[in-house]
């Protein structure tokens, strides 16, 4: 085991977390195995996610129709499983928690994606989630839209843990970090603990490159005049975003606003490399997580990626390496005519609706598992 790359990840700083749960895992020890063999501190879910995890396996029937022999309705049913599949997760994560010192061996559990723009209902929804599943190692996520920033806001300030998800864009990501700030001066301002409190900024990136690369590829197929800008900018973009938005993170905390609080026990609120699977055959597999090993970082990585790592993985402190020349890239982003705040706005729209579409598909799905128990 001391030859695992992903071992070795730790000892630079980065955590890497599952980005998948399922119930089975959970019940063979699978999960367990993980984090014993493989360093894995932490676990992050979406609605996609557990949508294939109920759909997709029998691992839930039995529980989906007692439930709804019980009269649960479908979205109380969802409530029901995965609560309960959050809270088995944390309880296996609670060593890992306790011996980081509560920095670390959290557990993610999002807000109905319904609610990425409705800023009252997030705050409720994050509330009652956050009371409901009970354990200090969880982090509730919130999409980091415009109107998800002050939810953000309120939910931190009320010592309520955060994982900002959905980020695509370097000016969002700064005005997520001033936003977790303005939570921590309201905790400080009520005279609470700050050491408690812990968010992370989920930057996502395999999905940049996508739409990015098929942008550029219509560049290059016009012939014109910077072609070759287009041809040296096709897989750059979205590493040079990540490596441009942890020099904004360094800026930001290592500043005095954060710094008073920082004297009181306050954490840092971690950016953490998501959509991490490299969706383009011709890149590495490994493509958006050697490029980001760093310090107070964290990689949240699906299994496939987690195994491939594991197989082939090379690290290194890669984090700190080619600043300038991510400087450049999104300079001649905009030279060859592609506005990068466009895009990443059009990816956020996006990814509220790749998930959207599957909890409601979920939800269907469910209730038509309640006729039949109930019929």
């Amino acid at each position: 085991m001391s030859d695992n790359p992903l071992l070795k990840l730790e000892s630079y700083g980065q955590s890497i977390w599952l980005d998948f749960i399922h119930r089975g895992m959970l019940v063979s020890g699978e999960l367990q195995r993980l984090i014993a063999d493989d360093g894995i501190s932490g676990v992050t879910s979406n609605p996609a996610i557990f949508e294939k995890a109920i759909v997709e396996t029998h691992d839930y029937d039995d529980a989906i129709h007692t439930l709804a022999l019980k009269g649960k309705s479908p979205a109380e049913i969802y409530e029901e499983l995965v609560v309960e599949d959050v809270r088995t997760t944390a309880d296996l994560f609670r060593p890992v928690f306790d011996h980081a010192g509560g920095r670390d061996g959290f557990v993610s559990l999002e807000v109905s994606p319904h609610l990425a723009h409705d800023t009252a209902g997030t705050i409720i929804e994050a509330r009652r989630l956050w009371n409901r599943v009970n354990r200090p190692n969880i982090l509730i996520k919130v999409p980091g839209t415009w109107e998800g920033l002050p939810a953000i806001r309120q939910l931190i300030g009320e010592g309520i843990n955060i994982n900002v998800t959905l980020l695509f864009g370097i000016l969002r990501y700064r005005a997520v970090a001033e936003a977790y700030i303005d939570g921590l001066e309201e905790v400080a301002a009520q005279k609470r603990p700050l050491n408690t409190v812990v968010s992370v900024a989920s930057f996502f990136l395999s999905r940049i490159d996508v739409l990015i690369d098929s942008m550029l590829e219509k560049k290059l197929a016009e012939g014109s005049p910077v072609t070759d800008f287009a041809g040296l900018l096709r897989g750059e973009v979205a590493i040079a975003s990540a490596k441009i938005a942890h020099q904004m993170w360094k800026e930001i905390f290592a500043g005095q606003r954060f710094l008073r609080l920082a004297a009181g026990g306050a954490n840092p609120q971690r950016v953490l490399w998501a959509s991490t699977s490299t969706k383009n055959p011709a890149y590495s597999d490994l493509k958006y997580v050697e490029a980001l090993i760093g310090p107070e970082t964290v990689n949240t990585v699906p299994l496939e990626t987690l195994n491939a790592y594991r197989n082939h993985g090379n690290p290194a402190r890669r984090l700190e390496e080619s600043v300038e020349a991510a400087r450049q890239s999104l300079k001649r982003l905009a030279e060859v005519g592609i506005d990068l705040n466009a895009i990443t706005q059009q990816l956020e729209d996006e990814g509220v609706e790749k998930f959207v579409k599957p909890f409601d598909i979920l939800m269907k799905t469910l209730a038509e598992k309640c006729k039949s128990a109930q019929g």
